[in-house]
This record gives C-alpha cells, structure tokens and sequence, in this order.
C-alpha cells in the first residue's frame, strides 16, 4: 500500500456517502450493507482512506468460501487431498472510487487482503474471485489469478506467497 493510504476495518466512522467507483451495486454495499454483512458475520470489510481522513477510497470483502476440488485446474488438484471440496476465502467485492484510480490501488487493495488471509489463524487454499466482466477477469488474471469458470478465478496462497516474497 503507498505510504498516502491506510488500509484497516470499515466502521461506522467511514465517510461512504460519496463513494463512487461508477458501480451502483458495488457503492451501494458501502453506503447500506457493508456494517450489516459484518455485524451479522457474513463477510469482513476493509477500507483503504487517503491519510488523515476517513474517506474510502476503495475496499475489498473477505468471507470464507469453498470450491469443488474439479473445478481447480487438474495439474493443480492433482497435488491436493481427495476432499470434495477446498477451503478458500472469496473476496466478494472490489472496488476503487474514480477519483483514486489509475495509481494502483486496487492492485495494493488484493495484496493487502492476500496478507490478510495469509495471517488469519484458519487455512484456506486460495483467495477465490468473481470477476463482474471481463475487464474485470482480465485485470485479475494480470495479477496472478487463475480462471476456474467463465467469471471465477483463483489464487493459489502458495503462489501469492511466493509472489509476495512472504514464508509461511
């Protein structure tokens, strides 16, 4: 993350009415659903914030998540146990407002959830995506991330590990 942003919780001092990453779903959860998805346990919001203020500039969503072991590619599942199902944390939502873009932060936004989860006291195989279109699935797949569906990719941790140059 550059040293002019902090990343950390999303709370109710957060100034999300302005929000605008030009995706009415995705400034509307900031504004209504974000601090009820985490009360209820449902997922966990973090906010990236200029310095010195409460503004979101973006934010991600982490939630616990499974996929089907076959829907991983085979060269990959070949090396896992026979479970019909892997642990991953999905990050559900991904958004940057307009007026941060183009310096990089969504890309710093999936690091830092990276060492989220690589930090979180549960396993989990991957960080699991849903691309909302293909601009969207291509600028995951620059970032390492594996296609497993037409929308969904994945990021092995032991690859984002690797990439971030972290041990276990």
């Amino acid at each position: 993350m550059t040293s002019s942003y902090r990343v950390e919780p999303f709370g109710a001092e957060h100034l999300r009415q302005d929000f605008d990453c030009g995706v009415a779903v995705l400034d509307r959860y900031t504004r209504d659903l974000a601090g009820q998805d985490m009360k209820r346990l449902v997922s966990k919001c973090h906010v990236a914030c200029p310095t010195g203020s409460m503004e979101i500039a973006g934010y991600y969503t982490l939630a616990a998540a499974e996929v089907p072991i076959g829907a991983l590619p085979e060269a990959t599942a070949r090396k896992l146990p026979r479970y019909p199902t892997v642990p991953v944390v999905r990050m559900g939502r991904l958004a940057v407002d307009r007026r941060h873009r183009g310096i990089g932060l969504g890309a710093a936004l999936i690091v830092n959830a990276v060492a989220q989860v690589l930090r979180a006291e549960i396993a989990a195989f991957a960080l699991v995506v849903d691309a909302k279109d293909e601009s969207a699935a291509a600028f995951y797949e620059g970032r390492g991330f594996v296609r497993i569906a037409e929308r969904a990719l994945v990021l092995p941790l032991a690859t984002a590990r690797k990439l971030l140059g972290t041990r276990e």
